[in-house]
C-alpha cells in the first residue's frame, strides 16, 4: 500500500535546515514526535519561528483552552481540513469537548450560548468578503467578550487559517499515516 506524499519534504531533526533545529528539538522535548504539518514548516526556518511565536503567544492569551478549540474545529470544517480535524478530533477532547460540542463547533453553534455568539462572530469573519456585519461584534459583547478576546479570536482565525493553507498547499498527509503504510506493508 502505497502512502500519501507530502508536496514539501516533511524534515525531521536530521533532514532540517540548521535555523529549524531549535524549534524542533522543544518540540520534540514537549511532544515526542513531530507532526507532519510541522515538518514540513521546518523547511523554511522563518516561516517555523514565525509560527511557533504565533501560537505560543496565542496560548498564553486571554481565551480558555476551549474556546480556542471550538474556533479551530469551525475553522478546520469551513475550509475542509481533514489534517486539522484528525489533531482537533485528540486536542478538543483533552479540552472537554465532548462529541455533541465538537460537532456543534463544526456547525458554529455551542450548547454554551456565550461561546455560540463568539462563533457566530467567526463565521461571520470567515464568511464575509469585506467587515463582518456590525452587529455580530456588538452580540459577541453583549455576550460578555471584551476587545482583547474578539481580537485574540481574530488571530485564532488567522492561525487555524494559516495551518490549513499550508497543509493544503503542500496537501500534507495526515499524522501516522506513514507510520500507518509500513505496518500494512509489515503484515
Amino acid at each position: 500500500m502505497k502512502t500519501k506524499e507530502s508536496r514539501f519534504q516533511v524534515h525531521d531533526e536530521l533532514t532540517a535546515p540548521e535555523g529549524s533545529l531549535p524549534v524542533l528539538k522543544g518540540a520534540l522535548a514537549t511532544g515526542g514526535q513531530l507532526s507532519n504539518f510541522l515538518g514540513v514548516l521546518a523547511g523554511s526556518p522563518a516561516t517555523l519561528r514565525a509560527y511557533a511565536r504565533f501560537r505560543s503567544e496565542l496560548r498564553h492569551g486571554v481565551l480558555p483552552w476551549p474556546t480556542q478549540q471550538r474556533i479551530a474545529i469551525a475553522v478546520a470544517e469551513h475550509q475542509n481540513s481533514e489534517y486539522a480535524m484528525n489533531l482537533l478530533q485528540r486536542s478538543a477532547r483533552d479540552a472537554g469537548i465532548g462529541l455533541d460540542e465538537f460537532a456543534l463547533a463544526r456547525r458554529f453553534e455551542s450548547q454554551d450560548e456565550r461561546e455560540a455568539t463568539l462563533l457566530h462572530f467567526v463565521k461571520a469573519l470567515l464568511e464575509s468578503p469585506s467587515a463582518p456585519p456590525l452587529h455580530f461584534v456588538e452580540e459577541a459583547r453583549e455576550a460578555g467578550w471584551t476587545d482583547e478576546q474578539l481580537l485574540e479570536t481574530v488571530a485564532h482565525v488567522a492561525l487555524a487559517s494559516f495551518g490549513n493553507l499550508v497543509t493544503r498547499a503542500g496537501d500534507v498527509p495526515r499524522d501516522g499515516s506513514a507510520e500507518e503504510g509500513r505496518l500494512v506493508q509489515a503484515a
